[in-house]
């Protein structure tokens, strides 16, 4: 990857007035990610095309009689697969490169598989907001230039995030940001024309949707990918090189269940829940390779009991690399997983398998039951390294017996061997793992100690009497899991809090225009209370009051008194702004939310066209009638201060939403309850 060569240092903070927010480690980053997206879009349509020539060739063949036709066919089919293998290739290498992220520093150890992030095209969110403001909240757009430009310079940044915590940080302060973008601009029931468009990290296809679900599933996944590209640049030669790199494998596993979980309808393919699955599992196996080598960071020491470990750790590693090429291997992930992941993932299972077996014969070979040794000890550690011994041997047996150990021990030398020299020719077979010079020399080593030891105790008659070495019992001590991803500890503030709470002023409510309420005092008494907190609603209002004569309603919330913002304030804060204005009188701006069903009580009753009315329905309208009769009496005005005090006047909330199914009704304006004291407070990221 061209980006991966260029400098990942982060930038400095930012800092304009109160907020900052972080740039990307370098622009020249994304101008190569996105030459290489081109450069894939353009080898997908060439492999598209030819898959299609490849099918109508195979239909032809099928239907073909003529001898002479069914010829040309077959020759034109073997061109085209022979174009569409190579087209292949080509899109591999712009895919992936195992060499390129790993860590600096030069270390005797197996490549690790990092993923790349995906791109993205640039987005203008400035027309669409700006008319959204207008719109639905009813405020000056030109208000929010700074904290547009502020949402599209952070998701800017996140183009090109450095490969750090800053850069981690980065991308989840924009995934929090996008949380409350979703909830101020997207409502649920229409399209808001921003198309966004995303690469395929792996097949470079691209992908465009006008949801902003694809933005958010997107983000998650270069998160994940981040999270593995800073556990293969960890020092592996360190014991904190090697905790960081379990930390972010297991970290980047976490991310990535966590989408797979969440985002179940993603149209990229590497999103898919299949593709997240087998990801999920190559971070998790690429952890616990990472345990192995802390264990055997110190050195090995050639002594029974620590080779006994050593030996099931290995085995541990090979069963999950195996268990990974399965995964692998199955539709519908097969078509999109670069050959070379698939490649390296069977060729570690091989390898790590080939060290189990190797470590047992040491085991076995070098280490001769001893007088005063700890018999029972060996004898337990013997047996629980084989799910059962072999035909004809017993684990004490076998201590005690030299020639069966070492008979055992070559059985378990040649099964190394056989392994190590499976990894060899799988690490032949791929171009892009030939190129690997330290794959190479790992692999070739590990070859070259288990022959050399093998051919030290060989014997002409091994192939007639050595017996079969049993698999090795796969055990770790530090069995890896998923970190979920913790949102709640990266702070972001919402760039639009000036719209006021999220829990209130969101998307999926609709309001009225403010409202200029022009009135004056009468003694003191202002003719209605408050309630609520942030926004403060109007309560209690009495209909013969000043307020309620220049057009307050009950329910009514406050927006700003004498042309300051009270989106934020408290109820003791509004009652000093009220009480501060002068004779003039008070100048105060209200809204009112239009979805009062929404609001409502669920105890309802309904009548839909053509269905009979019910004996029931008819009861609980004429009951309903009844009681708005005793509404129609005007109650004395409440003081400003003693706001919430009568409780006989709060009505029961039975009363208040059975609406009337065919009964004619006297217009009688009735109480309803605020809908502010009904709204879920709490806003949803999702």
């Amino acid at each position: 990857m061209t980006d991966a060569l260029l400098p990942a240092a982060p930038q400095p903070l930012e800092k304009e007035s109160d907020r900052y927010f972080r740039k990307g480690c370098n622009p020249l980053a994304q101008t190569g990610r996105s030459k290489l997206q081109n450069q894939r879009a353009a080898l997908n349509q060439q492999i598209l095309k030819a898959v299609r020539m490849r099918t109508g060739a195979e239909n032809l063949l099928k239907v073909a009689t003529n001898h002479k036709v069914r010829e040309q066919v077959r020759l034109e089919l073997s061109f085209v697969n022979s174009d569409l293998q190579m087209l292949k290739e080509e899109l591999e290498g712009l895919n992936i490169s195992v060499g390129v992220y790993q860590s600096t520093e030069e270390a005797f150890t197996v490549p690790l598989i990092p993923l790349g992030l995906k791109e993205t095209k640039d987005i203008d969110f400035s027309v669409v907001l700006k008319d959204f403001i207008l719109e639905h909240y009813s405020e000056d757009s030109y208000l929010y230039e700074d904290e547009i430009a502020d949402l599209m310079d952070l998701r800017q940044a996140c183009r090109t995030p450095s490969r750090d915590e800053a850069g981690v940080e980065l991308l989840m302060s924009y995934f929090i940001q996008l949380g409350f973008v979703e909830s101020r601009f997207f409502p649920p029931t229409r399209q808001m024309g921003i198309l966004f468009t995303w690469y395929d990290s792996l097949t470079g296809v691209p992908v465009s949707q006008q949801n902003l679900l694809l933005e958010k599933a997107s983000i998650l996944f270069n998160i994940g990918a981040l999270y593995t590209q800073i556990g293969t640049r960890c020092n592996r030669r360190t014991q904190a090189g090697l905790d960081g790199a379990v930390d972010a494998f297991q970290r980047a596993a976490g991310v990535l269940h966590h989408l797979k979980e969440t985002f179940t309808h993603t149209p990229s393919y590497d999103m898919s829940p299949a593709m997240l699955s087998v990801l999920v599992k190559m971070m998790l196996a690429q952890a616990q390779e990472n345990v192995f080598e802390k264990i055997c960071l110190p050195g090995i020491r050639n002594e029974f009991f620590v080779l006994v470990k050593v030996a099931q750790e290995a085995a541990k590693v090979g069963e999950v690399y195996r268990q990974l090429h399965t995964a692998m291997s199955q539709a519908p992930v097969k078509e999109n997983i670069p050959y070379s992941w698939a490649s390296l993932v069977c060729v570690k299972a091989h390898h790590y398998a080939a060290l189990a077996h190797y470590f047992a014969a040491t085991l076995l070979i070098d280490h001769q039951l001893k007088p005063g040794a700890d018999e029972d000890h060996q004898e337990k550690c013997l047996s629980q390294l084989y799910d059962h011994m072999p035909e004809g041997l017993t684990p004490l047996a076998t201590l005690k017996s030299g020639h069966q150990r070492r008979q055992l021990g070559k059985s378990h030398l040649r099964r190394a061997v056989a392994h190590h020299e499976e990894s060899v020719r799988e690490a032949s077979l791929c171009k892009k793992l030939r190129n690997i010079e330290v794959l190479q020399d790992v692999l070739s080593v590990a070859h070259e100690r288990s022959r050399l030891k093998y051919a030290q105790h060989q014997d002409d008659d091994d192939l007639l009497n050595l017996i079969d070495a049993p698999d090795i019992i796969s055990k770790t001590e530090q069995e890896v899991e998923i970190i979920l991803p913790q949102f709640s500890k990266v702070t972001a503030t919402d760039f639009f809090q000036k719209l006021g709470p999220l829990s209130v002023f969101s998307a999926n409510k609709r309001w009225t225009p403010p409202r200029s309420i022009h009135f004056t005092a009468e003694e003191g008494d202002l003719g209605f209370t408050l309630r609520g907190n942030s926004p403060v609603q109007v309560h209690f209002l009495d209909p013969h009051c000043s307020a309620a004569l220049a057009g307050a309603k009950e329910g009514d919330y406050i927006v700003s008194i004498q042309d300051v913002d009270c989106k934020w304030l408290t109820v003791s804060e509004v009652m000093k702004l009220l009480k501060a204005c002068g004779r003039d009188g008070v100048e105060m701006k209200v809204v009112s939310l239009l979805d009062f069903t929404s609001s409502m009580h669920n105890k309802c009753a309904t009548y839909s066209v053509g269905m009979q009315k019910t004996y029931s329905m008819i009861c609980l309208a004429i009951d309903d009638d009844d009681k708005t009769d005793k509404t129609k009496k005007i109650s004395k005005k409440l003081s400003f201060l003693s706001w919430g005090t009568d409780k006989n006047r709060v009505k029961s909330a039975s009363t208040l939403c059975l609406p009337s199914v065919g009964v004619a009704r006297p217009q009688v304006k009735k109480k309803l309850p605020s809908p502010f004291s009904l709204l879920n407070s709490d806003s949803s990221l999702y």
